[in-house]
């Protein structure tokens, strides 16, 4: 066997740095669910990386994910820092920041939007980290050298990030990323209104208090239930913090005006209303595998269809054979992508 084709089993000296942060953020200060307001950051910064100014990408994770969880090893594969220390130090990536950024909620996630239901994570993001990463690192701080990917809930917050702020983020890479939301979270209702029902009296007041209870996703009706719930508190919450379900509990028949609520938020959608800014982006990279088990392979398809059609095809897309599990080796390919384009010209 080859030395190369080894993985080894625990973690080595990087070859660039990782500088770990907090940041205090006033947005965050008494959001909705009681959430820290400090949060963690973590700045990769390349080796040899000098006095030079670098462009800069913002890695964002899915839902339930934190900080940590970029450190979680699976057997025979190497963690998502360890890949992309390997790209800049071993594979010839031209040099850019990375920029690990943590929007976890008590509820699982917060879409990287601003919502009464979980708290202003846009803001957050946009108003607070980008101006503290600006201030610490020597950066290029145009759009066209700052870009955001993600995958998942990540990679549907760096789809509609940059339509919300040409300003800031001039590229992004989304890996299966929530799109098409008919296909992808359409399904999921009924099975939760049937978990509610025989197990919760239709409460999901009473699925909290179980969930928090045991350990979680000890259940097999947890994860759909924390899923359908968590993107109600991002798309359809009320100003008053209530969250509206886009279901009835008790028959999951579909309550059409909730529902609109969410279809805005669908990037697919989206796109046409955010046409000048996606038109304006310097780097579009989409992927997601074939046999994806949320179906967000279709969705990346709509997705691209989408730009195609507001006059958007200087595209990277890619559907690879996969699932929406154990993708992420896809990261340094998108990072690669970005940070090619987001070099000064």
């Amino acid at each position: 066997m080859e030395e190369s084709s080894l993985v080894e089993p625990w973690s080595r000296e990087p070859a660039g740095r990782f500088d770990e942060h907090e940041v205090e953020s006033a947005a965050l200060r008494g959001n909705p669910l009681g959430d820290p307001h400090v949060r963690p950051l973590r700045v990769y910064v390349p080796p040899g990386a000098g006095d030079a100014p670098l462009p800069s990408i913002y890695l964002v994770q899915g839902l339930t994910g934190q900080l940590d969880s970029w450190n979680n090893r699976a057997a025979f594969r190497p963690t998502v820092p360890e890949l992309v220390d390997r790209l800049f130090a071993e594979e010839g990536c031209p040099p850019a920041l990375v920029v690990f950024v943590d929007a976890w909620t008590s509820v699982g996630g917060s879409q990287f939007l601003d919502s009464p239901g979980t708290g202003r994570y846009h803001t957050y993001l946009c108003e607070e980290v980008v101006p503290f990463v600006d201030e610490h690192y020597r950066t290029l701080a145009e759009p066209a050298h700052r870009a955001i990917s993600g995958k998942s809930s990540g990679g549907y917050g760096a789809m509609i990030t940059p339509m919300l702020r040409p300003d800031l983020f001039g590229g992004l890479a989304t890996h299966a990323g929530d799109a098409l939301f008919d296909v992808c979270y359409l399904p999921e209702f009924r099975d939760a209104a049937r978990a509610l029902r025989d197990s919760y009296d239709g409460s999901y007041e009473r699925f909290w208090k179980d969930f928090r209870s045991r350990p979680a996703f000890s259940k097999a009706s947890d994860a759909t239930l924390l899923e359908v719930y968590a993107m109600a508190a991002c798309y359809s919450a009320d100003d008053d913090g209530s969250v509206e379900l886009p279901f009835e509990a008790g028959t999951g028949r579909l309550r059409e005006d909730v529902w609109a609520r969410w279809l805005a938020w669908d990037p697919v959608r989206m796109a046409e209303r955010h046409a000048d800014a996606l038109r304006g982006l310097r780097a579009i990279y989409i992927d997601a595998g074939r046999r994806d088990q949320y179906f967000l392979d279709l969705g990346a398809e709509a997705f691209r269809r989408a730009l195609e059609a507001v006059g958007v095809t200087d595209v990277f897309f890619e559907l690879f054979e996969g699932t929406h599990s154990s993708i992420e080796y896809r990261y340094p390919i998108a990072l690669r992508y970005l940070a090619e384009r987001l070099q000064p010209r």
